[in-house]
């Protein structure tokens, strides 16, 4: 079993993050420039576009579903099998699993 780095487990908590988010909205979507923000807000470290790569990796998860509604600003809206990983009740490599309540 190989170690995983601290930015692997840095993009794997961010995308946790990133379907929590989601998770706790109203309609289950945000845009990125509102979740670029809620990850500042919650002190995880990151770029615009590191927002956007993770929203494209988490739609290839078919984990969100993303409609690009102005040129660099995706709305990202939270899947059924988004939210069971953002509860815990499923498991996806390469977004963390969320610690028991």
């Amino acid at each position: 079993m190989t170690q995983k780095t601290f930015a692997e487990r840095l993009r794997e908590d961010r995308r946790l993050v990133l379907l929590r988010l989601l998770f706790e909205q109203i309609g289950y979507r945000a845009n990125s420039s509102i979740l670029h923000a809620g990850l500042d807000y919650l002190a995880v470290a990151c770029s615009r576009d590191d927002v956007l790569t993770d929203l494209a990796w988490l739609r290839d998860q078919a984990l969100v579903r993303l409609i690009e509604t102005v040129p660099g600003v995706q709305v990202a809206e939270l899947s059924a099998r988004g939210m069971d990983v953002a509860r815990g009740m499923a498991i996806v490599p390469g977004v963390s699993r969320p610690s028991p309540k």
